[in-house]
């Protein structure tokens, strides 16, 4: 069985440290992705592409410049791509997914754990899933490496990048043979 994300009911948060005392976060869009399934319901592979150029933080010079070549590189990398291909079920809707996020054109090795609810009916008759994760990558594996050092020590931007993802899937539906 196929499901589609549904980019309406995605969101994407992240979090990184600035000058090694705040913490500053921001948002990504979720342009398409698909979850397969078999006829259980039990995941076998995901697919989902973010929208580079969407980052948002709330302040537009850090934003222009995290889309900049600085970081993103959101001009010639405009998608984020994670390509789950092991799923291993933990219990009570609980998953581990392993896969591949390309991030400027470099593929590093992901897990995390993932929860899963559903699935359910919406208003118009459409069956859904949902899923909630969290986990963390280190942006220099994928050569955000751009830095300042700071006066008393440290950097300006940590290394460590905090992320949390709530989505719902749409069943696909089947077109019926004529």
């Amino acid at each position: 069985m196929r499901w589609h994300l549904d980019p309406a009911h995605t969101s994407i948060e992240f979090a990184v440290r600035h000058m090694m005392i705040a913490t500053v976060k921001g948002t990504l869009n979720l342009k398409e992705g698909l979850v397969e399934t078999d006829k259980t319901g039990r995941p076998l592979r995901v697919e989902a592409r973010l929208d580079a150029r969407s980052i948002h933080t709330g302040v537009p010079d850090r934003d222009n410049h995290l889309r900049s070549p600085d970081f993103l590189d959101a001009e010639r990398f405009p998608e984020i791509l994670f390509k789950g291909t092991r799923i291993t079920p933990l219990g009570e809707g609980r998953y581990r997914v392993e896969g591949e996020l390309t991030i400027r054109g470099v593929t590093q090795t992901l897990a995390f754990e993932v929860e899963t609810r559903g699935p359910a009916k919406d208003p118009w008759g459409n069956e859904r899933v949902a899923a909630h994760f969290e986990g963390k990558l280190n942006r220099k594996d994928f050569g955000l490496t751009w830095n300042v050092p700071l006066e008393l020590g440290g950097v300006l931007v940590g290394e460590e990048v905090r992320f949390s993802v709530d989505t719902e899937a749409v069943k696909a539906t089947e077109a019926v043979a004529q």
